[in-house]
C-alpha cells in the first residue's frame, strides 16, 4: 500500500509539472520538480500520502505557494589583477602579478512573491548589479541557492530568459541603425513569439507608451526618453513574468520620468508582473516600490517598506518655516536648526518628545511667519544615513 501511494505521488507530481510547464521543456520541469520536492512541506505531505489518503495530500501540494524568486546565502567573489603604473610595472606584472579578491556578494538571502514591485538599492559597488546578473543567468555564483520560478537561472538559461525582461538605462537592446519596428521584429524572431500574440502585445505596449510615431524612426535618431520607452516595449514583447529595471529613468526629463513610472506601475498592478527596480533615484523608489531591499558590502542590510525603514533610521520630523525677517540663533529650545537658506529655516524635532502643534504655536508667537509646513525627512537623506551607518539597524526582514 505504501509503495503504491509513493508511485501515485511521483506520477501525479510529474503530470502536474508537465501540465503547468507551458511547454518550457524537460529540464525546466525537472528543475521545478526538484525545487518542489525538496521543500519541507512536500516532505511532510509525501509521508501523508504514504500513510493516509494520497489524494488529500496532492490537493494540499497543489495549493502550496511557490516564491517567484528564492535566494539563499548567495556568494560571489571576483579576482582582480593589479600592477604598478609604467613600463617596469608592466614587466613586473608579467613575472609576478598581484591579485586582489573582492567579495561582491556575501551571504545574500531574500525571497520575492509573484507580483511584487521591489526596489533594490545600495551605494556603488554594493553588489546590486552582481545580484541581478546572477538572477538573469549571466553569472554563476560561488555558493548558495538561487531559483526563479523553480529554475536555476544559469542551468536552464533558454527556458529562463524566455520568462524574464531586462532593461538597462545606459544600454539598449535595439539595433542602432534600424527603425524601431524592425528591431521589434528581430526580437520577436529571437524569442520565437507567435505572430498573432506578437501583434496583440505590440498593439498594447505601443498604446500604453505612446510609440506610434516612433516605430519608423531609426534608433540612433531617438532622444534618450524616446529610446527608454522603446527599450521598455522591447523587453515586454514576449510577455515576461519578471522584469529587471536597471536605472530606467537615468538622464530623463521630468515628463519622460513620469511616463516611465506610470507605465511600470500599471504593468505591475494590472498584469501582475514582478518587478525588481535598481536605481539611485529615490523619487523612483518612493513613487513605485512597496518594498525595499538595501544592500551594502555584499550583504542585505535592511528589508521592508519605506515607512518601516524610515522609522528604523530616525523618528524625527522637519518643520520648515519661511520667516518675514532673517534671524540668527535657535528658534526654539526643543528643535534643532539643521539648515538656513535666507529667510527659510529648517528645524528638526522628535515628535515623541515635542508636540508638533505646540512647537508651531511657540515659533509663530515668537517670530513673524509668512509660511510653514511639516514633512518627513526626504528619503534620500534616510538612505544616505543607512549607507554611512552600514546598516546598523541589522539585516532582518521588517514587516
Amino acid at each position: 500500500m505504501r509503495r503504491e501511494a509513493q508511485q501515485w505521488f511521483n506520477g501525479e507530481l510529474d503530470g502536474w509539472l508537465r501540465r503547468s510547464g507551458s511547454g518550457e521543456g524537460q529540464r525546466s520541469s525537472g528543475a521545478r520538480r526538484r525545487c518542489l520536492v525538496r521543500s519541507p512541506a512536500v516532505v511532510r505531505l509525501r509521508a501523508l500520502a504514504a500513510r493516509f489518503d494520497h489524494r488529500i495530500a496532492m490537493t494540499q501540494i497543489l495549493a502550496l505557494p511557490m516564491p517567484h524568486i528564492l535566494v539563499e546565502n548567495l556568494t560571489k567573489t571576483f579576482r582582480i589583477a593589479e600592477r604598478d603604473a609604467g613600463m617596469w610595472g608592466a614587466v613586473r606584472g608579467l613575472v609576478q602579478r598581484r591579485v586582489r579578491e573582492v567579495r561582491a556578494l556575501n551571504g545574500v538571502s531574500f525571497r520575492l512573491e509573484p507580483g511584487e514591485l521591489v526596489g533594490y538599492i545600495g551605494p556603488n559597488g554594493a553588489g546590486k548589479s552582481t545580484t541581478v546578473k546572477v538572477l538573469a543567468g549571466i553569472l554563476v555564483p560561488d555558493a548558495g541557492r538561487c531559483e526563479v520560478e523553480g529554475r536555476v537561472p544559469w542551468r536552464d538559461r533558454i527556458a529562463h530568459v524566455a520568462r524574464i525582461g531586462v532593461v538597462f538605462g545606459q544600454r539598449t537592446q535595439l539595433w542602432w541603425d534600424l527603425p524601431v519596428r524592425e528591431s521589434f521584429e528581430l526580437l520577436r524572431e529571437i524569442y520565437r513569439v507567435p505572430p498573432a500574440e506578437y501583434r496583440r502585445t505590440l498593439t498594447d505596449v505601443v498604446a500604453l507608451l505612446d510609440l506610434e510615431s516612433l516605430l519608423a524612426v531609426p534608433v540612433r535618431q531617438l532622444s534618450l526618453g524616446q529610446r527608454m520607452r522603446c527599450d521598455l516595449a522591447a523587453a515586454l514583447l514576449h510577455r515576461p513574468r519578471l522584469l529587471f529595471l536597471d536605472e530606467p529613468t537615468i538622464g530623463l526629463d521630468a515628463v519622460s520620468k513620469l511616463a516611465v513610472r506610470d507605465f511600470v506601475q500599471r504593468l505591475n498592478r494590472e498584469q501582475g508582473v514582478t518587478v525588481i527596480l535598481t536605481t539611485h533615484d529615490m523619487d523612483d523608489i518612493e513613487a513605485l516600490c512597496t518594498r525595499v531591499l538595501l544592500i551594502g558590502e555584499g550583504r542585505v542590510l535592511l528589508d521592508g517598506t519605506l515607512e518601516t525603514l524610515r522609522r528604523r533610521v530616525t523618528g524625527e520630523r522637519w518643520l520648515i518655516v519661511d520667516l518675514a525677517d532673517e534671524t540668527t540663533g535657535e528658534l526654539d529650545p526643543e528643535a534643532e536648526v539643521s539648515r538656513r537658506e535666507g529667510r527659510r529655516v529648517t528645524l528638526r524635532f522628535d515628535p515623541d518628545r515635542t508636540e508638533t502643534a505646540a512647537l508651531i504655536a511657540r515659533v509663530c508667537a515668537a517670530y513673524p511667519v509668512r509660511d510653514l509646513f511639516v514633512q518627513n525627512p526626504p528619503i534620500e537623506e534616510i538612505i544616505a544615513r543607512l549607507y554611512l551607518g552600514g546598516g546598523d539597524a541589522g539585516s532582518s526582514r521588517v514587516e
